[in-house]
C-alpha cells in the first residue's frame, strides 16, 4: 500500500491540495457516515472520486439533484453492468460481486426490456391485498412478541425485526414457513458483501426455483404465480431473478427501517408519547427515518453509456456512479429543517428515483409491514425503553445498509396464555 493510499485511508486531504479519491469502506464508513457524507461534498462537492473494496475507482454522487439527474437520464446513466470499464481489475472473488455480477434480473435491464420486467412485478405487487398483509403482519408481530414477552427484555433486531418482512414475503410468495429461516440468514449474508456473499446468493437463488418448480404445478393467490400467468412472457430463469430482487428488497432495507424507527422512538424525546399509547407518530418517525437514516445509504450505481460531466467532474465512458441515497437525502439544498410536519414529505431518494426505482407498489407494501410491525409493538410493551446507553448501540459494518447490529430493550414481562389463534405459518407445500 502506498503513503498515498493509506493518507486516503485514515485522513481526508489538506485543504489546498489536489483531492485524492477516498476509500469508500473501512471502519470511517461505518461510525458516522453523516458526517462523512458532509466531508464528501465540502471537499469534493456533489460527485467525488472513491474507492471500493480493492480500491477499484467509482464515483461517489452525494448531491440531491445530482443523483435525480443520474436516475432520470437512463440514456446517459445506464443499468448494465457490462459497460464498467474497470472489469479486467475485478478479482473473481471480489466482495461486491453481488452487486455488480450481471444476470438475468431485472435489475440490470434497460429499455423497452426493463419496462417489461418490472411492469410485470408492479402488476404481480399490485394484486397483493394491502388489508390482509397488514392483518397478516399483526398476527406474525403477535406472535413473535409472545416468545419473549415474558422474559421482561428482547433484542429486537434479531428477535423482532428481521424476522417480521421475510415472512410477510414468504406469505406473498405462498411459501412454507420451514423455508424462512435459512432464506433470512442467506439474504442478510449476501447484502452485506462479506466474503461469503456469493455462496449465500446462490443458496438463495436455489430456495427460489425450488419454490417456482411448486408453482407451476400448484399456482395460488401468490407474487410466483402472478409472474408465471403474466402476458409478458417471462422465462422461468427470469422470475427466479425477479424473485431474489425482491426479496432482497424487501428484506434487509425493510427490517433496517423498523429496527431504525424503534431506536428513534426510543431515543427522540419527540416521540415520548407515542410509546404510552399513541399511534399518531408512528407514520412520522417512519418517514423521518427515510430522511434520516435511510436503510440503503447507498447503491451500485449506474454507469455512464459516453463522456459526460456531472457535478463539475468529467465522467468518462463506463465509469460506475455510486448513488449517495443518504447523502442527497442530507444535501442542505432540499433536507427539511424540521421532521414535525413532514410525515408527508416524500421527496427523499430512499426508494430511488427513475424507471429503475422501486416499482409501484413496492413501497407501499414495505411500509405496510413496517407499520404494522412498529404499531404492536407498542400496543404490546407500552412501557418499553432502551436497555442500554443510545450512544453504545452499534451499526451493522456495511456501507451500503444502515442498520443496527441489535437493540436490546426492557419492559414489564407479559406472560401470554396458550392462544388458539390464526398462526404465522404462511404456508405449506
Amino acid at each position: 500500500m502506498t503513503e498515498s493510499h493509506r493518507s486516503a485511508e485514515t485522513a481526508w486531504p489538506a485543504v489546498g491540495h489536489s483531492p485524492e479519491p477516498v476509500r469508500l469502506y473501512g471502519r470511517q464508513f461505518q461510525t458516522d457516515p453523516a458526517a462523512l457524507y458532509t466531508r464528501l461534498r465540502e471537499q469534493f462537492g456533489p460527485v467525488a472520486p472513491v474507492l471500493l473494496d480493492g480500491d477499484l475507482p467509482a464515483w461517489f454522487v452525494s448531491g440531491y439533484r445530482e443523483v435525480h439527474q443520474v436516475t432520470s437520464d437512463s440514456q446517459l446513466f445506464g443499468r448494465d453492468t457490462r459497460r464498467w470499464n474497470a472489469w479486467p481489475q475485478v478479482p473473481g472473488d471480489w466482495p461486491l460481486l453481488p452487486y455488480v455480477a450481471h444476470n438475468a434480473s431485472v435489475m440490470f435491464t434497460e429499455g423497452p426490456e426493463h419496462r417489461r420486467r418490472a411492469g410485470a412485478i408492479s402488476e404481480a405487487l399490485g394484486e397483493v391485498d394491502q388489508f390482509e398483509l397488514g392483518s397478516h403482519c399483526e398476527r406474525i408481530a403477535d406472535k413473535l412478541i409472545d416468545a419473549f414477552a415474558g422474559t421482561g427484555e428482547a433484542d429486537l433486531v434479531a428477535q423482532y425485526a428481521v424476522q417480521i418482512p421475510l415472512l410477510a414475503v414468504a406469505k406473498m410468495f405462498g411459501m412454507p414457513e420451514a423455508e424462512t429461516p435459512d432464506l433470512v440468514r442467506d439474504v442478510a449474508i449476501s447484502l452485506d458483501a462479506g466474503p461469503d456473499a456469493m455462496d449465500a446468493h446462490l443458496r438463495v437463488q436455489a430456495a427460489m426455483r425450488r419454490l417456482l418448480a411448486h408453482k407451476h404445478d400448484f399456482p395460488g393467490n401468490d407474487v410466483p404465480s402472478q409472474l408465471l400467468a403474466s402476458p409478458s412472457n417471462l422465462t422461468d430463469e427470469e422470475i427466479v431473478n425477479d424473485l431474489i430482487v425482491v426479496t432482497a428488497a424487501a428484506q434487509q432495507p425493510t427490517a433496517n427501517w423498523i429496527g431504525n424507527t424503534i431506536r428513534l422512538l426510543l431515543t427522540d424525546a419527540r416521540f415520548a408519547m407515542t410509546l404510552s399509547g399513541g399511534r399518531g407518530s408512528v407514520g412520522q418517525a417512519l418517514n423521518e427515518v427515510l430522511w434520516q437514516d435511510t436503510p440503503t445509504q447507498n447503491f451500485i450505481g449506474r454507469f455512464a453509456t459516453r463522456d459526460t460531466q456531472l457535478g463539475n467532474q468529467r465522467i468518462r465512458t463506463g465509469d460506475l456512479l455510486i448513488l449517495g441515497l443518504a447523502a442527497a437525502n442530507a444535501d442542505p439544498l432540499v433536507r427539511p429543517h424540521v421532521f414535525s410536519n413532514s410525515s408527508g414529505n416524500q421527496a427523499h431518494m430512499s426508494f430511488g428515483h427513475g424507471e429503475h426505482g422501486c416499482p409501484y407498489p413496492a413501497p407501499e407494501v414495505a411500509e405496510v409491514i413496517a407499520k404494522k410491525t412498529v404499531e404492536v409493538l407498542l400496543d404490546r410493551l407500552p412501557d418499553l425503553e432502551l436497555a442500554v446507553h443510545p450512544e453504545s448501540l452499534e451499526w451493522r459494518p456495511s456501507v451500503w445498509m444502515r442498520g443496527l447490529q441489535a437493540l436490546p430493550v426492557r419492559f414489564t414481562p407479559t406472560y401470554v396464555a396458550a392462544s388458539a389463534g390464526a398462526s404465522a405459518t404462511p404456508g405449506t407445500w
